[in-house]
């Protein structure tokens, strides 16, 4: 991974025109990866408290709440961000006024807040009876919490657009944190009981928001008005890009499907109890993700930059990253599986108390899905800087759809052990179709997202892991 993040440190040192900006660009990507690193360290913190300090009903409730949570907002709200994201980036780069983007995606979210409250209130007792066990807290916790992140969404999208990496940062680390603070005062008894562990969820966008006027308040001070551009030129043309930006939410929704659609599912089919455990059970894939974001956010514009030089041995560097990248996941994946056959449920159980039973089978087949899982985003990354994001959703959604369908089809009793198959082979299917991608791209030109374009920006955005 040094190596990596080297070669890309040269590469882009070396890159004609726009090297220092882009050199600073790289630095506060870099920074946004390490802060999404800790933002997941933290989260897991937040899990690991809950899981001990209640029961293994309750704890299984929370993770439903937070599965229902972050399907919901990426569904809504990462649209908002990603448009945001790419339009003020891009406005700001032809010294355009970024207003008309700014209101126009403002007018679309508290939109898309407003329907969800309706359908939320009107569908309650669908929500709190049948997904939430008649718990009335965990319905408004999440009824809650879907809004205040349409808020924090809209604020990452401005941020990621203005480049306030740091601001950026700062505002997905203090939600991990305020959302562990309640477990932490449940956990020392100043506070007690399911419900302030879960007012945690609502806690993490409500009061993160704080960061925001700050950042509009130094803006003000220090920001120069943008050169007013033509006439209609500033705002939000939703036809320019609209093909590149829905492929990579193909691929936010499905990577969301990958991670959250299991607790969900064993949810229906078990109880709240069942979900806490097989949500436990892909936390071994959870936590791996979010420590190799620094790598999938760094490996992009290298690749990207291997792809589009004139060199003579850019491909064959372009490949050997790639090869390099796998490697390490392999190396891990093996590292992962020999420390489960010699004491996989014993970790877990200190990971997650001696509430739930694991066995070494099912953690073996989760930690192959996990290396499996992370060989696809190695490759997908490389499938994009080839200019082949559109082909790579189609085989996102395509997965996703297989490993929900996989856990309704009764060809395996066990519902665990169902969804443990059902990722690991789900997570392989799409290894072999991307890599197929890979060895035989169809480039398409404005697909290939250039070094500190709004095209990568958008994409580093959809590397960084919709659960912080």
């Amino acid at each position: 991974m040094q190596a990596l993040r080297k070669a890309l440190g040269a590469r882009r040192g070396a890159r004609k025109g726009g090297g220092s900006a882009t050199a600073d660009y790289g630095k506060t990507a870099s920074f946004l990866a390490i802060g999404v690193g800790l933002t997941g360290v933290i989260t897991y913190v937040y899990f690991f408290i809950a899981s001990h300090v209640l029961s293994k009903p309750d704890y299984g409730e929370i993770t439903v709440v937070w599965s229902a949570v972050f399907i919901t907002i990426s569904t809504l709200y990462r649209p908002v961000e990603q448009l945001l994201s790419r339009h003020i980036s891009e406005h700001l780069v032809k010294g355009e006024e970024i207003g008309g983007t700014t209101r126009n995606a403002a007018t679309i979210q508290l939109g898309l807040a407003l329907l969800f409250a309706v359908l939320a209130l009107a569908f309650r007792g669908p929500l709190q009876d049948g997904l939430l066990e008649g718990n009335e807290t965990l319905y408004w916790v999440y009824f809650s919490a879907v809004l205040f992140y349409a808020a924090s969404y809209f604020a990452r999208g401005y941020l990621a657009g203005v480049k306030r990496f740091g601001l950026f940062t700062t505002l997905i680390l203090s939600e991990s944190c305020f959302r562990t603070l309640f477990a932490v005062l449940v956990a020392v008894s100043l506070l007690s009981g399911q419900s302030w562990v879960a007012i945690g969820i609502v806690a993490a966008p409500a009061l993160s928001l704080m960061v925001v006027p700050l950042v509009f308040a130094r803006r003000a001070r220090t920001a120069p008005e943008p050169a007013r551009a033509a006439k209609g030129d500033a705002s939000v043309s939703m036809a320019h890009g609209t093909g590149f930006a829905a492929a990579v939410l193909v691929i936010m929704f499905s990577e969301q499907a990958f991670l959250n659609a299991g607790p969900l599912i064993v949810r229906s089919l078990d109880g709240a109890a069942a979900a806490g455990f097989i949500f436990n059970v892909l936390m071994l894939a959870r936590a791996p993700l979010q420590l190799f974001q620094a790598v999938s956010t760094s490996i992009l514009p290298h690749l990207t930059g291997l792809h589009t030089s004139t060199e003579p041995d850019s491909e064959d560097e372009f490949h050997r990253s790639v090869r390099m990248v796998l490697l390490g996941i392999a190396a891990f994946t093996g590292v992962m599986a020999l420390a489960i056959l010699i004491a996989g449920p014993q970790l877990m159980q200190l990971a997650f108390s001696d509430k739930f039973s694991y066995d070494r089978a099912g953690l073996l087949l989760v930690a192959t899905g996990t290396g499996l899982y992370l060989a696809s985003v190695t490759v997908n990354q490389a499938c994009v800087a080839q200019g082949q994001v559109r082909r790579a959703a189609a085989r996102w959604i395509f997965c996703a759809a297989l490993f929900v369908a996989w856990n309704f089809v009764p060809l395996v009793g066990d519902e665990f052990r169902r969804v443990e198959i059902g990722f690991t082979l789900a997570a392989g299917v799409l290894l072999g179709l991307l890599y197929l991608i890979y060895r035989r791209p169809h480039e398409r030109a404005e697909d290939v997202p250039a070094p500190g374009s709004p095209e990568e920006l958008e994409l580093r955005l959809a590397a960084v892991d919709e659960n912080t």
